[in-house]
C-alpha cells in the first residue's frame, strides 16, 4: 500500500495558490490509487522541535558518540520522532511558497530537524554527503508572487527552488516532479498561467 505525505509551508489556507495546486495534483493522484494512504502534515500547525542549545548539542553528541544528557536526549527523542514520522512515507507532496526570494522560515525549521547524519543521510570523509532516502519520490509545487524566471534581479532571485530540489538530492530523493506557477501579480495574464498549472497538476497526480 502506498503512502504519501503532503506537507504544506503555506499558512494561507483557501487563500493559497501552492495548497490549491496540491489539491488538483492530489485530486486525480487518488483516482489513480484508491488505495493509497494520503495523509496532510501541515507544519504552522506543528509544533516541530526547538533546535536550541540542547538538541545542536544532542545532535553533535549523536555525530560523535558521546553520551546524551537527560536534556539532550529529550529533545534528541522529538527529533527521532519527527525523522520517523516523514520517514514513514514513500511519496511526498510540498507545497512551497516563494518567501523573499527563498522558503518560508517553518520550513527552512523542519529541513533542519530531520536533516541528520545516520537518518537523512551519512558522511565521509572521502566522498563527503551521501542521501539515504533513495527509493523514495516527491512532486513540489512551487509558487511565486513577483518573482519570474524571466524577470530581471530587482523582481527576485530563485534561492527558491534551487535550494529545494538542492536538498532533495541531498537526501537522497532524485526521482522529483515539479508544479510552478509564477502568479506575477502585475501580469494580467495570470488566470491563464493559473488555469494552464492547475492541468499541469493535474496531469501529475494521475501518473505519479
Amino acid at each position: 500500500m502506498t503512502r504519501l505525505l503532503h506537507i504544506s509551508a503555506s499558512p494561507r489556507g483557501e487563500q493559497s495558490e501552492s495548497i490549491a495546486l496540491a489539491d488538483s495534483f492530489l485530486a486525480t493522484y487518488r483516482e489513480a490509487h484508491p488505495d493509497a494512504v494520503i495523509d496532510e502534515w501541515n507544519l504552522w500547525e506543528t509544533d516541530l522541535p526547538d533546535m536550541g542549545p540542547a538538541a545542536a548539542q544532542a545532535k553533535m553528541n549523536a555525530l560523535t558518540g558521546t553520551p546524551l544528557t537527560d536534556a539532550q536526549n529529550t529533545s534528541w527523542n522529538r527529533v527521532l520522532d519527527t525523522f520517523r514520522r516523514f520517514d514513514s512515507y514513500e511519496h511526498y507532496l510540498f507545497s512551497v511558497p516563494m518567501w523573499n526570494h527563498g522558503l518560508p522560515y517553518v520550513l527552512k525549521h523542519f529541513i533542519d530537524v530531520i536533516s541528520q547524519n545516520g537518518l537523512l543521510f551519512a558522511i565521509d570523509q572521502q566522498t563527503g554527503y551521501r542521501g539515504l532516502l533513495a527509493g523514495k519520490k516527491a512532486a513540489v509545487v512551487y509558487t511565486a508572487a513577483v518573482y519570474h524566471p524571466s524577470s530581471p534581479d530587482e523582481f527576485g532571485v530563485d534561492f527558491h527552488a534551487t535550494y529545494f530540489d538542492y536538498w532533495l538530492r541531498f537526501a537522497g530523493i532524485t526521482d522529483v516532479a515539479r508544479i510552478t506557477f509564477h502568479a506575477n501579480m502585475f501580469d494580467d495574464n495570470a488566470g491563464a498561467l493559473r488555469e494552464q498549472s492547475h492541468r499541469a497538476a493535474a496531469i501529475l497526480g494521475k501518473g505519479f
